[in-house]
């Protein structure tokens, strides 16, 4: 069974930083694409970031050249370094990923970690 757990979130005042993180664990063969997330109150989940096996980054367009991925391939993990983080930067942020098991890619969440930026 694979699980991803995510941390790191918080509140923090705008103008502030947060770095999330989310492991993943279980009976793991390979890792490909890990994504982020996030879900404002009332809104759709929408894509943040996206950091292929072999380091390639997207972004959407509200959060580049604030927010930054990266992963730690030994380590099974994805963070996020979220800088000059604005008030609508709050959201709950799921942490997202291709995971091969045996010979099956599944895709895989996590639980969630809420992020608050105060005004």
């Amino acid at each position: 069974q694979v699980q991803l757990v995510e941390s790191g979130g918080g509140l923090v005042q705008a103008g502030g930083s947060l770095r999330l993180s989310c492991v993943a664990s279980g009976s793991i063969f390979k890792i490909n694409a890990m994504n982020w997330y996030r879900q404002a109150p009332g809104k759709q989940r929408e894509l943040v970031a996206t950091i292929f096996s072999g380091g390639t980054t997207t972004y959407a367009d509200s959060v580049k050249g604030r927010f930054t991925i990266s992963r730690d391939n030994a380590k099974n993990t994805v963070y996020l370094q979220m800088n000059s983080l604005k008030p609508e930067d709050t959201a709950v942020y799921y942490c997202n990923a291709d995971i091969v098991t045996s010979s099956v890619s599944t895709n895989y969440w996590g639980q969630g970690t809420q992020v608050t930026v105060s005004s």
